[in-house]
């Protein structure tokens, strides 16, 4: 799993017939130590009704696809979860 911020809607009238039902948001990926973005955006699937400005854990490949409902839904990211809170404990040390 990875973490990341939804930032934006995507809006899709004519898509895959298999996308039928599924939102599409824009994630952008961060890193949990100190909230900063670590990859370009990217639109994920959203089946737990997550909403912008939310951190969020996703998943990507096989995992996302069997999320979304079936191996053969064509999503790259869904979203699995939403964060309500985290802590890390990173020792003091340096990253």
């Amino acid at each position: 799993m990875k973490a990341g911020r939804v930032i934006g809607n995507i809006w899709a009238t004519r898509k895959e017939e298999r996308l039928a039902g599924l939102k599409l948001l824009v994630v952008q990926p961060i890193d949990l130590l100190d909230s900063c973005p670590i990859e370009p955006p990217i639109v994920v699937a959203d089946i737990i009704g997550a909403g912008v400005g939310e951190t969020v854990l996703y998943v990507s490949g096989s995992s996302a696809r069997g999320a979304a409902g079936g191996l053969d839904i064509p999503v790259d990211a869904t979203i699995v979860g939403i964060v309500d809170g985290h802590e890390i404990d990173d020792m003091g040390g340096e990253r």
